[in-house]
């Protein structure tokens, strides 16, 4: 039986790479209870890191999902132990152990966040098998954040494509060409990490609203597109999804 999720409606997820309220937009935030059902009162998505790091209960992910609305979803970062441990190979049983830990989101789950090593180059069989393994128990989304230039090539798109995985668009670029999406045809995800000082930077007006234009575009494609700010150090993150989304709406 698949532990994947349906397919949502092509929308925009706007949100932040978890769920921090900084003081200075607290205010937007209004309401009692935890940060959590604080946030999803606003925004209609957020990236978990945590799950990258360390495993979480099912008990934990049931008290999320129960924090939330029935429509806000949840993107997962898989863990470190799948991508930068054994670098993709021979991890059915630690892909196993996390989607039935977090099968507790129900149809919060949504998407799979994939973020690779920056030294890992593309190996077309090695990354070829994990990702038919990972749609042979994974119907939803997936996104694939690549860190080396490999990845960024005609064979590495042709293969994402095959297996209907999205290609994240980073910023900062990480090689020509990861300006635009490229593998899945019907999911675009962008992770901005600040830029230029990775984590910290704020991104200005100008920017925001030509990222506004782009996923006005994916949404009237009917593109389903998730954009995540992770420029979280400096408390930015939050003040700039609020301001796409104000542009959004």
């Amino acid at each position: 039986m698949s532990r994947g999720s349906a397919r949502p409606d092509a929308r925009v997820f706007v949100g932040t790479a978890g769920w921090s309220l900084p003081r200075a937009v607290q205010e937007h935030f209004p309401g009692e209870g935890p940060h959590l059902a604080r946030y999803a009162r606003v925004f209609p998505a957020v990236e978990i890191n945590t799950s990258f790091y360390r495993s979480h209960r099912p008990s934990i992910y049931e008290r999320w999902a129960n924090s939330t609305p029935d429509a806000f979803r949840f993107s997962l970062k898989i863990p470190k132990t799948i991508t930068h441990g054994l670098r993709l190979a021979d991890t059915g049983a630690l892909l196993d152990g996390f989607l039935d830990e977090s099968a507790a989101l129900g149809s919060g789950r949504s998407c799979l966040l994939v973020q690779l090593p920056p030294s890992l180059a593309l190996d077309s069989s090695v990354a070829g098998e994990f990702l038919a393994m990972v749609r042979e128990r994974w119907t939803g989304d997936i996104a694939l954040e690549p860190r080396h230039a490999t990845w960024f090539t005609a064979p590495a798109s042709a293969l994402l494509e095959r297996f209907a995985v999205a290609r994240v668009v980073a910023d900062p670029v990480r090689a020509e060409g990861g300006e635009v999406p490229a593998g899945s045809s019907g999911l675009a995800y962008y992770r901005l990490h600040g830029s230029p000082r990775t984590y910290y930077s704020s991104y200005d007006a100008g920017y925001l609203a030509a990222l506004a234009d782009r996923l006005r575009a994916h949404r009237g494609g009917g593109i389903t597109t998730w954009c995540i700010f992770d420029n979280t150090a400096s408390g930015a993150a939050a003040a700039n999804a609020l301001e796409l989304l104000r542009l959004l709406e």
